[in-house]
């Protein structure tokens, strides 16, 4: 899952980036309003975070440009504006939710669930191929009996394979969802950590799932002998 954070604070923006990569969500972050609603027009975002108060064009603006679109990714404000005119506003002009600062990072948490639960693009929450089972909002992972114990970036790694089962992805592709940058082909990031998501998920089982497409990336789909 892709969220895009609108803040202009950088505390807070480190604070909000750190703790949902923690639990699995790939971040983009931008401080100012213009750049904000570019990058929400040019990238396919799960829910977008939104402050108010923003240089140049302010939280309410870029809502309402959205919508006036035809984007209805699922928009969550984060303001210090915790007026009842504030936030009846901010649902008139679109708003899925409105939380105020400061906040429980749980509270946050907790919302942004159960929008993505509610957005109707929103993928099942557990996904499975053969007898590999990814639960996603329970961030658990199980092939047959056996639980898999994977870390948060490899957990994301298989999230976005199962995802897209069938479909190979590119190393650059996957450098950009799982780690936000963009891929260098002298780096070895991607290979070395789909090594590490192999020996969890293929290597004890006899069935392999994760398939190298030389040349081009990874796909995981099931395949015959």
């Amino acid at each position: 899952m892709k969220i895009l954070i609108i803040e202009d604070d950088t505390k807070t923006v480190a604070y909000l980036q750190k703790g949902l990569a923690e639990h699995g969500f790939v971040v983009d972050t931008t401080t100012s309003g213009d750049d904000g609603l570019h990058l929400a027009e040019d990238t396919c975002y799960d829910l977008i975070i939104l402050d108010i108060m923003l240089p140049g064009r302010d939280g309410w603006s870029v809502l309402a440009e959205l919508r006036q679109r035809g984007l209805h990714m699922p928009v969550l404000f984060l303001t210090a504006r915790d007026s009842v005119q504030d936030r009846v506003k901010g649902l008139e002009l679109g708003a899925d939710d409105y939380l105020i600062k400061p906040f429980a990072f749980s509270e946050l948490l907790a919302r942004i669930r159960t929008l993505l639960r509610r957005s109707p693009s929103r993928h099942p929450d557990i996904l499975s191929i053969a007898d590999l089972e990814v639960d996603l909002a329970a961030h658990k992972v199980s092939r047959g009996n056996r639980r898999l114990d994977l870390t948060p970036k490899e957990f994301l790694l298989l999230s976005l394979l199962v995802r897209r089962s069938g479909e190979v992805l590119s190393r650059t592709l996957i450098a950009e969802q799982v780690w936000d940058m963009n891929f260098n082909s002298d780096s070895n990031v991607v290979d070395v950590h789909m090594r590490r998501l192999r020996l969890k998920v293929d290597d004890p089982f006899d069935l392999k799932l994760i398939h190298t497409v030389r040349g081009v990336g990874y796909v995981l789909e099931e395949r015959g002998c």
